[in-house]
């Protein structure tokens, strides 16, 4: 197999500038990055015009891969249309290939049958908005029991309901997929992996939240390395962004040589 090729979401260093972050990115012979619309004082919530990440990204000579994320994307309506043609037009300028799509996480809309239909009638608005931009979709499921899209399989399925295999890819995030207990892997419908990894030994499964996930070391209770080397076994040849939440890693002094190790660590074990 080929070596492992990893990207870098913006909220493993959230108070970087995108100038910044690209130039970690860069540092670390990385050539993929994710933005967000969710870091305050920042682009693109902050009014950076897309021309400008666009500009700062060939600077750096990165490929913004996604915008993470349009919320609740699962419970379609005027305002959730408004926000998806938003977002979407500003990935389109900027020159992110893809939206990375999550669903609504507040314990509604979980019902059997009804998450099935707002899925696929979200997806089925969506799928021209995307196309009409040149955009991918990256459905992400949840694994937090509260979530209304918990399951890839059912994403994937939805996904072909609509006749979207062209238009719609689904993220493996390696947290999500430990935290819904599921077995099956689609790779062949990845677009995208997000990685991250949890140590603390006294966190159980079901009470693992976003504040835990660290970057990836040999503590690591979600057998991220076995996860990655499935996903590339059976074809996945995209990348393996990181995307920690812990506060211990947002404040490090030393991210470049931290996510190095972590870098280093899966290349040698996955």
């Amino acid at each position: 197999m080929t070596t492992l090729s990893f990207a870098l979401n913006h909220m493993t260093a959230p108070a970087l500038s995108p100038d910044a972050f690209f130039g970690l990115a860069a540092s670390l012979g990385i050539d993929a990055v994710e933005i967000r619309n969710d870091l305050d004082g920042n682009a693109i919530i902050d009014g950076t015009p897309p021309s400008e990440i666009k500009a700062l990204a060939e600077k750096h000579g990165l490929t913004i891969i996604s915008i993470n994320a349009l919320q609740r994307f699962n419970e379609w309506n005027e305002t959730r249309a408004r926000e998806a043609q938003e977002l979407i037009t500003y990935a389109r300028d900027c020159g992110a290939k893809a939206l990375v799509l999550v669903p609504v996480n507040d314990g509604s809309g979980q019902a059997d049958g009804e998450r099935q239909e707002n899925l696929r009638q979200a997806l089925t608005a969506l799928k021209p908005m995307l196309e009409d931009a040149g955009i991918t979709g990256l459905v992400e499921p949840l694994g937090f029991e509260i979530c209304s899209l918990r399951s890839k399989t059912e994403a994937v399925e939805a996904i072909r309901a609509v006749s979207g295999e062209n238009r719609f890819k689904i993220v493996h995030d390696t947290f999500h997929h430990h935290l819904a207990g599921e077995e099956k892997f689609h790779p062949e419908m990845t677009g995208l992996v997000h990685i991250s990894g949890v140590a603390d030994p006294d966190v159980t499964v079901s009470a693992m939240r976003d504040p835990h996930r660290i970057l990836v070391d040999s503590t690591d209770r979600l057998d991220n390395v076995g996860q990655i080397r499935k996903l590339r076994e059976n074809g996945y040849a995209g990348p393996f962004s990181f995307e920690p939440f812990s506060p211990d890693v947002h404040q490090s002094t030393d991210i470049q040589t931290e996510i190095r190790e972590s870098m280093n660590f899966l290349a040698a074990k996955a």
